[in-house]
């Protein structure tokens, strides 16, 4: 179990104002309704978590599940029982791990790759009419904050002792 960092003197009202806007951020994403909706317009069937597991898939080389566990920070028997509904709906297939044969490695099919793109080309429609009175401008430089935010928060994460250390940026998803 984690342990949270020290106490220090609180946060200046500017990060505090950025964890909250992330909050929001957050919920509004994670929501069943706009999940199903973006599922809808994208024409794709899929729960949250398989579309999560779709988006990892996709960005990175095939990977075994237990990788996959890791990057999504699910348990193991999660991501095996995504991977068998998604097999059996076409949208993965299992290949042998080129380093250990007896292992395995979950790849994209064509489905699957067609699926995730719907998904992304959805999404990234819905984000554009949401951000439609923002400048060209601006849009660059959020998208520039936004990926040194990211890079930043992975360089300075949490590892399960409650230490900061330097973790392995994940591909975006």
């Amino acid at each position: 179990m984690s342990t949270p960092p020290p106490k220090t003197a609180p946060a200046p009202k500017d990060v505090a104002e950025i964890e909250r806007a992330l909050t929001r951020i957050s919920y509004l994403l994670s929501r069943a309704r706009q999940h199903d909706r973006l599922m809808a317009i994208a024409g794709v069937p899929l729960d949250r978590a398989a579309t999560a597991l779709l988006r990892q898939i996709a960005d990175s080389e095939p990977m075994r599940p237990g990788e996959l566990a890791n990057r999504l920070a699910v348990e193991a028997s999660h991501v095996t029982r995504q991977v068998q509904q998604l097999q059996k709906a076409g949208y993965v297939t299992r290949v042998p791990d080129p380093d250990d044969r007896r292992a395995q490695r979950i790849e994209l099919t064509a489905t699957g790759k067609e699926a995730v793109e719907r998904v992304r080309e959805a999404s990234r429609r819905g984000m554009q009419m949401a951000l439609g009175g923002w400048s060209a401008e601006e849009l660059q430089q959020l998208a520039g904050l936004f990926h040194r935010m990211v890079d930043d928060f992975l360089a300075y994460s949490l590892d399960d002792d409650g230490e900061a250390g330097v973790v392995e940026p994940l591909p975006s998803v």
